[in-house]
C-alpha cells in the first residue's frame, strides 16, 4: 500500500483526481494528422505561448484531444526537438510571474502578513525547483533566484 502524499505547505493530504486512460491511442475523430499537429504546435509556440496553452488551443480550436496521443510525444519534448525551447521551464516561469505580482501587491499593502508568508513559501518553492532543474541540467549551474532578477525575467 502506498502512503498518501501530502501538500507542501499545509497539513492536508493531496488532491485526488482522475487520470487519462492507459494506453493512449490516437482518436478516430481527430481531424489533423501528426505532421499538421506538429506544425501548428511549433507555429503557436514561436509566438511565445507556453506549451500548456498550446495544447489547450489545439484541443479547443483544432479538435486534437491529446497531442501525445496523436504524435506519440509529450508537448515540451516535441517542441524542444523542433528547436522551440523556452529559456526557463514553464512551471518556474509561472512561479516567477506569481512572485512578481505578489511583490507589487506587498509594495502597496505593506502590512499584509498573510501574503508576505505566501511570498516566502513561493520563493522557497522556486529555490527547490531550481535545485531540481540544475541537477537535471535544465538550468545553468550559475542561475540564482533574486527578487530583482525575477522582475527582469518575467518582463
Amino acid at each position: 500500500m502506498v502512503a498518501p502524499v501530502s501538500r507542501i505547505h499545509s497539513g492536508r493530504k493531496g488532491r485526488a483526481g482522475s487520470h487519462k486512460p492507459y494506453p493512449i491511442r490516437p482518436p478516430a475523430f481527430a481531424t489533423l494528422d501528426k505532421t499538421e499537429v506538429i506544425e501548428e504546435a511549433v507555429r503557436l509556440a514561436k509566438t511565445g505561448i507556453p506549451s500548456a496553452q498550446v495544447g489547450m488551443i489545439l484541443r479547443d480550436s483544432h479538435g486534437v484531444p491529446s497531442v501525445r496521443a496523436v504524435t506519440g510525444e509529450r508537448m515540451t519534448p516535441l517542441l524542444a526537438g523542433q528547436g522551440v525551447k523556452p529559456d526557463l521551464p514553464e512551471d518556474l516561469q509561472a512561479l516567477l510571474k506569481r512572485v512578481v505580482h505578489l511583490q507589487r501587491h506587498l509594495g502597496v499593502h505593506k502590512k499584509d502578513l498573510a501574503n508576505r508568508r505566501g511570498l516566502n513559501l513561493m520563493e522557497a518553492r522556486i529555490r527547490r525547483l531550481a535545485l531540481y532543474y540544475k541537477r537535471h541540467k535544465v538550468l545553468p549551474e550559475d542561475w540564482r533566484y533574486t527578487s530583482a532578477s525575477a522582475v527582469l525575467q518575467v518582463e
